[in-house]
């Protein structure tokens, strides 16, 4: 099969990953709790009671502090993560290979984790609950899973840190082999270079340098939306190429 051939058998997937990475640029905002709460009464629930208050007032807001749009993220990461993989295995197979595995581990590892539907779920049930003894019930275990996944700790919980860590890996890896190939520009690579780099740095430094938490998570924030952009664009492109277009 030729070079033309194969990449033209992939273009179906080239565009599903463009459009998931244009997607993925919009939702994904590290603030995004912060800029919807400016549409709301500011609300930083700590309890477990707080947090079933807050669910059944407004679950919208109440959902994106427990991260659920990132979840939706990830998602949409992992169709671009198997575009790029089918864009660059010509350059070097056996790594885009690995960022593929790493990324779509880490992905699973978030979704398994974040406890926002469950939370939701666990409120609607406090809500129709009958007896004291069922309320207490309910509450002791949202407050069992807040203490394994609370997104408002000062440290991110075990999941969330194994997730970042992987994706960052991941599209260290991805952007590296970039540089390999023609299929991207270098531009593209070196600006996924950076935002994997600046999780990176995060992952390692979060134990004892906590105050260069937000700074790094920002810019890389920052980023990895420009990288998602980037990356969409040359996606598409290649689709609508691979259609005679």
């Amino acid at each position: 099969m030729s070079i033309k051939s194969e990449q033209t058998n992939w273009r179906g997937l080239y565009m599903v990953g463009g459009v998931a990475a244009l997607l993925a640029a919009v939702v994904f905002r590290r603030n995004l709790g912060a800029e919807i709460s400016l549409f709301s009464v500011p609300t930083h629930p700590v309890a477990g009671l707080e947090w079933f208050a807050l669910l059944q007032s407004n679950p919208l807001l109440g959902l994106t502090y427990l991260n659920l749009f990132d979840v939706v993220d990830y998602l949409l990461v992992a169709l671009m993560y198997l575009a790029l993989w089918a864009a660059l295995q010509r350059a070097n197979r056996s790594a885009v290979l690995v960022a593929l595995t790493l990324g779509l581990a880490g992905i699973t590892i978030y979704v398994a984790s974040n406890a926002a539907l469950s939370m939701l779920a666990l409120s609607q049930q406090y809500a129709a609950a009958t007896t004291e003894t069922q309320r207490a019930l309910l509450l002791a275990a949202g407050q069992a899973m807040l203490a394994l996944s609370d997104p408002l700790m000062v440290g991110p919980s075990t999941g969330t840190y194994l997730s970042l860590l992987l994706v960052a890996l991941s599209g260290l890896i991805f952007s590296s082999v970039m540089l390999q190939s023609d299929v991207f520009s270098r531009s593209t690579a070196y600006v996924g270079v950076l935002a994997s780099a600046l999780d990176l740095t995060f992952c390692v430094t979060i134990a004892f340098l906590p105050g260069l938490k937000v700074m790094l998570l920002a810019t890389a924030g920052l980023f990895w939306f420009l990288w998602h952009i980037l990356i969409a664009y040359r996606l598409i492109q290649l689709g609508f190429r691979h259609v005679g277009v």
